[in-house]
Order: structure tokens, then C-alpha cells, then sequence
């Protein structure tokens, strides 16, 4: 073992509060994994929430597991020092259970990178009754599972707070009486919300397309997604305070799930209904983050469609505390939101309008005019905030030219607007090539290809290059091609991943797919039959198959799809 790495694991402990650690012995060692880098897996809610929900079991000793950066990755792999919790410093091998949250798909790569420095064996098929149990959770799991099948035991549909206590008796009963891996597994399968891929078959045809999933005797037909009812039950806030974060703010969700229907958007879907915490519980969690003196970080789809919104603000900055926000759409925005986002010392206000054109906004069912995103603007320059950034997004379906030419458009308008209002700051338009995601209706719909992203990129560039104050920021088309494969893969797209690893990484991703007689353009650039089975379909989301469809037919008709409300009844989830 090296100590200079377990050092550097105990001086991060050292920094933090609020972390728990239990005596050898005493509980069942749990390893919480985040297959990123530290700095960014403590900026994610949900590894907190997952991580207190453990440790408050009497049971239960959760450790938390990082992928080392670069230098540290190279000093475990040449001292041959398996990889080490934080808390305790001990082996990843030497936890019973491995549960990993996965948010990224450009993160499964990570997930083998951290297996092989934990000396775990990655293929569930090749793990013995002493080997751990490995379980996976977080949105790519509750969208598409199967890119990963080959790797986990288990993996968690919906929910956490209402799937992992139940999902962590069964596993733990069934391995305290020695079952086999076998009978384990079947035991996490009893519990709602749980898909082990182990007990289901996948028949391809001739042409080497999905045909069939085959449950196992015993199997469930469907796996339905879970979810929190009420979320004034489960409390959703920082637990582990420390410095050393992407967004070094004291997290507070205010609300989970979206009702506005934007059909390119997974989590609108899969993390339906929507749902409000109470202010009052909120305003408890804005009084426990007070000894810390930090920024309140407010979490939610859409911050701005919080009703009560405006008297959070005012509680917040009322305790002498600042605040921010992930999001707020453009079309529910109050002023004094933004004054106190302006007050609390906000430099950039995000809009996300998604498209330039009108027209390509009422495909996607945006909802948003561009009076929205001006008045937004001007909300943000009278509180002098002086910066503004744009998610835009480019290879949607029926998209144009004159969609392309609209993007141009409306910055260089945006851009005018703030100079007439006297600010010399920065237009940041931040634009990503779409991905047909599972479970929303364009998942029948192909994605653009890459020259087609790269001319729309270049004609964006060079439209904007002479504009002074308005910087781009592109993602790359070859990565999103890899996470669209990812995102939309089956068993064999899973094949490919553990190879690529084994070759080098996401760079030898295509290769890998080569090898093996993949072809990307067979997951991303055609049109599915309305009929054709999805990798996916074992799950279910709680609204029929038929709903998206005939969404997907809205949008080829410039339909509109109004928000969820209360009785509504359209989707079938509530």
C-alpha cells in the first residue's frame, strides 16, 4: 500500500464535515461510488442523499470511492495500491456491496477504470460467491441499463430513497444466509424498481437487431420505475461540506420532476410528476446550512416554476446568506428572483431557449417566445448582472437552414440588447449536437450526423466571429456520437465498452464497435419503426408507449403539449 496516496485520502477527510465513520466490525461495509473525480461528485445531490440514507441505517457502513486524478491513477497503478475509500482508507475489494451513481454516459468508461484499480473483477458473469454485489442507480441506469448489463448485479429504476432500503434488506438477507449469487440476485429482483439483467434473455434476428426480451422463470415481465410521493419525507441537502467542489455551494433541492413536456428532454419524462417540497421544510434546511456560511445552491428542474419562489429568496438573503440557481426558464421568471440572484453575487444568467426559430421551439415543445428570453435579459441588466449564456442545440428533428441561420440570429439581437443597455459583458452560447434519448418521443427519431453538425458549427462560428463579447462553446460531435451510442445501446453496444476499456478508453470506443461488426450509424441515424423494440422496453416509466409515440406525431405537426396539472390525467402517471 502506498501511503503517500492513503495520506492524501486522510487530509481530504480532515477537510470535510459531516462525513460518517464507523469502528471495523460493527457494520456492513458499503462502497458509494462516483465514477468521476472528487471535485465533481461532491457537487452531485443525489451521491449525498444516497450516501446519509446508508449511513443512517444501523447496518450500514457507507465509504465513498472517486476516480483518482491523472497523477494518482498512475502512482496506484505503479505501487500496485488497490483503490481506497475515503473514509477509512480500506480496498474496494473488500466491500460486500459496490453501488455505484451514474449520471453521465461518457462516465461507463470510468466505471472499469475504478473496478481495475479496486482489483473487482468487472464481468458479473466471471464474479464468485466471495466477489461483492455490484448495483448501479442514477439517470442513465433508469433510462437505458443494458450498455452496462454484462458489468452489474443489479441496478436501481426511479427513486433511491424509496428503492435502496428495501433493495439493501433483501441483498443483505440473502448474503448473511449464504445464499448463492444466484438466489442473491433473484432476492434484489423481488423489490420494485429493482432490474437485474441477469434473469432476462436477448433474442436478436437475422440482421443482428433486438427481437425479443425474454423474462426468466420467475423474472417480472416489466420492472416499474419508483418513485417519492411526498418529498417533504426525504430530506434532499448537503450532508458532506467541504471546499474542494465543482459548485462549492450548501445544496438544497426545492423540487423534483418537470411537467412542461420538452419532448428531446429524458428527465421531463422518466422523473414525472412534478413535485414541490414545502417552504417550510426548505426554510429548515436554509437555518441547518447557516454555521457554514455558504451559498445556498437551490436544486430543481426549473427553480423559477417554484410557486413560492420569490419568499425563498427573500428568507435566504434574510439570513444573511447568498443563493444560486441550476435553472430557471425564461417564461416564469420574476424580478425579484433575479434581483436577489444579482444581490447574492451572481455574475451569468443561464437561459435555455433550446432553439433560435419559433418553429423549432414548438417542435421540441419548448414553450418559450423570445419575448421570454429578452425580458429575462433586461430583468438580469437592470439588477446589473452583466453576463448571459445560452443552451442551444443543433440536429433536431425537421431542423433547417433557416433554423441554423436563427441561432445567428438571435444572438447577434441578444447581443445588440445588451449593449443598448450599456453592458460590455459576454454572450456565451453554449450548443450541443441533440441526442435522441430513451423513453421521450423522439427516441424513434435519428440523430444528425456528424458532417451535418460540423457544417452547422462552422456556419455559427463564422457568422459570429467578428461579434466582439460573444464566445462558443461546441461539444465535440465525435464525443456525442459516443454518447449517443451509449445512451440508446443494447447488450452488444455493452460488448463494445468493456473492449474499448481493454484497447485504451472512449477513444478506442469505435474501434472497439468495429471489432466487433457494430455499426454506430445502426443505433443513431435511422428512423425506428414505430413497433421496433428498444433495448429499454423491459422498463417501465409509467406512461404507455402510445403517448410518446403520438407525441412524436405532435411535433411533426407544430403541436403544442400544455404543462401537467393538477388532475391531469393524459400521461398515466399520476
Amino acid at each position: 500500500m502506498d501511503w503517500a496516496l492513503k495520506k492524501r485520502l486522510q487530509e481530504r477527510l480532515h477537510a470535510e464535515e459531516g462525513y460518517m465513520r464507523f469502528p471495523a466490525g460493527t457494520r456492513i461495509r458499503v462502497a458509494l461510488i462516483y465514477p468521476n473525480s472528487y471535485y465533481i461528485g461532491m457537487s452531485n445531490l443525489g451521491f449525498h442523499i444516497i450516501y446519509d440514507l446508508l449511513n443512517r441505517r444501523g447496518d450500514i457502513a457507507c465509504e465513498r470511492f472517486f476516480l483518482p486524478d491523472r497523477d494518482e491513477i498512475q502512482r496506484y497503478e505503479k505501487t500496485n495500491t488497490p483503490l481506497m475509500s475515503v473514509e477509512t482508507q480500506t480496498p474496494l475489494y473488500e466491500f460486500s456491496i459496490l453501488a455505484f451513481a451514474v449520471s453521465f454516459e461518457m462516465d461507463y468508461f470510468n466505471i472499469l477504470r475504478i473496478l481495475s484499480l479496486g482489483k473487482v473483477q468487472a464481468l458479473a458473469a466471471l464474479r464468485t460467491e466471495k466477489d461483492a454485489f455490484l448495483i448501479a442507480g442514477g439517470p442513465c441506469p433508469t433510462f437505458n441499463p443494458e450498455p452496462l448489463s454484462a458489468i452489474f448485479d443489479a441496478f436501481v429504476i426511479g427513486e433511491g430513497e424509496v428503492i435502496v432500503p428495501p433493495l439493501m434488506d433483501a441483498v443483505l438477507a440473502a448474503v448473511q444466509d449464504g445464499q448463492p449469487r444466484d438466489m442473491v440476485r433473484r432476492a434484489a429482483a423481488g423489490v420494485p424498481g429493482v432490474y437485474v439483467p441477469a434473469l432476462y434473455e436477448h433474442i436478436y434476428d437475422e440482421e443482428g437487431r433486438l427481437s425479443k426480451v425474454r423474462p426468466k422463470e420467475g423474472a417480472p415481465e416489466k420492472v416499474s420505475r419508483q418513485w417519492v410521493q411526498s418529498l417533504d419525507a426525504y430530506p434532499a441537502h448537503t450532508v458532506i461540506v467541504t471546499e474542494d467542489t465543482e459548485f462549492n455551494f450548501y445544496l438544497i433541492e426545492t423540487a423534483r420532476g418537470c411537467g412542461r413536456h420538452c419532448r428531446f428532454c429524458m428527465a421531463g419524462y422518466c422523473f414525472r410528476r412534478p413535485r414541490n417540497r414545502s417552504l417550510s421544510v426548505i426554510e429548515e434546511q436554509v437555518r441547518a446550512a447557516l454555521p457554514y456560511g455558504k451559498r445556498i445552491g437551490l436544486m430543481g428542474a426549473s427553480i423559477s416554476d417554484y410557486p413560492e419562489i420569490d419568499a425563498l429568496c427573500r428568507d435566504i438573503l434574510g439570513a444573511g446568506l447568498s443563493m444560486s440557481v441550476a435553472s430557471f426558464r425564461a417564461d416564469s421568471v420574476t424580478e425579484e428572483l433575479v434581483k436577489s440572484l444579482a444581490d447574492s453575487g451572481l455574475k451569468t444568467i443561464t437561459i435555455a431557449p433550446e432553439a433560435g426559430s419559433r418553429r423549432m421551439r414548438a417542435v421540441i415543445n419548448k414553450g418559450i417566445e423570445e419575448e421570454h428570453v429578452f425580458h429575462t435579459m433586461r430583468l438580469g441588466l437592470l439588477a446589473g448582472i452583466k453576463n448571459f449564456r445560452l443552451y442551444l442545440m443543433v440536429g433536431l428533428p425537421y431542423e433547417g437552414a433557416d433554423d441554423i441561420e436563427a441561432i445567428i440570429d438571435l444572438a447577434g439581437r441578444l447581443k445588440d440588447c445588451m449593449e443598448e443597455n450599456g453592458s460590455k459583458g459576454t454572450l456565451t452560447l453554449s450548443i450541443n449536437p441533440f441526442i435522441p434519448k430513451p423513453f421521450t418521443p423522439f427516441q424513434w427519431e435519428p440523430m444528425a450526423d456528424k458532417k451535418y453538425i460540423e457544417t452547422a458549427f462552422g456556419r455559427i462560428r463564422k457568422a459570429l466571429r467578428a461579434r466582439k463579447h460573444i464566445t462558443l462553446n461546441m461539444e465535440s460531435p465525435k464525443e456525442a456520437s459516443v454518447q449517443g451510442v451509449l445512451s440508446r445501446g443494447d447488450r452488444k453496444v455493452g460488448e463494445a465498452l468493456i473492449k474499448a476499456c481493454e484497447m485504451g478508453g472512449s477513444k478506442a470506443f469505435r474501434r472497439a464497435m468495429k471489432e466487433l461488426g457494430l455499426d454506430p450509424a445502426d443505433y443513431l441515424s435511422r428512423t425506428r419503426g414505430k413497433d421496433e423494440i428498444f433495448p429499454w422496453d423491459i422498463l417501465d416509466q409509467g406512461f404507455p408507449r402510445e403517448y410518446l409515440y403520438a407525441e412524436c406525431e405532435r411535433a411533426k405537426r407544430l403541436e403544442a403539449t400544455i404543462p401537467c396539472f393538477e388532475g391531469c390525467h393524459r400521461c398515466g402517471v399520476c
